[in-house]
């Protein structure tokens, strides 16, 4: 049987891959069966992130928005100022009323005053 040299594709293929892991630690960005398993690894911890990190920051916006809320009317809470906003049909979602609570207190307060009438 004669001898088969591979050529440079499987070169080229195992260097692409290479620089995906060139700043994983160690062996996982030097050999190249452990470079697929963390690069296999990686790309399903970002896709799952992705979609968690929508998560936490709604999180986030609506934990802003409550405190604000609480923090100006006594009775007053998140769940009222959201109710009342779909009720007179103003289209400010949850990013924004969280950037408008923290950047501008009074518009704030002015807009959930208006809202309360």
């Amino acid at each position: 049987m004669t001898r088969v040299k591979r050529g440079y594709i499987a070169r080229r293929r195992r260097t692409k891959i290479r620089l995906f892991a060139s700043s994983f630690r160690g062996a996982h960005s030097r050999l190249t069966r452990t470079i697929t398993q963390q690069k296999m690894r990686a790309l399903v911890s970002s896709y799952r992130d992705r979609g968690r990190q929508k998560r936490d920051f709604r999180r986030l916006w609506i934990t802003r928005i409550n405190a604000v809320t609480r923090e100006n009317e006594v009775s007053y809470s998140y769940s009222r100022l959201i109710h009342n906003l779909y009720k007179r049909k103003l289209l400010l979602n949850r990013k924004i009323l969280a950037q408008i609570a923290i950047l501008n207190k009074n518009c704030f307060s002015i807009i959930s005053e208006k809202i309360i009438k």
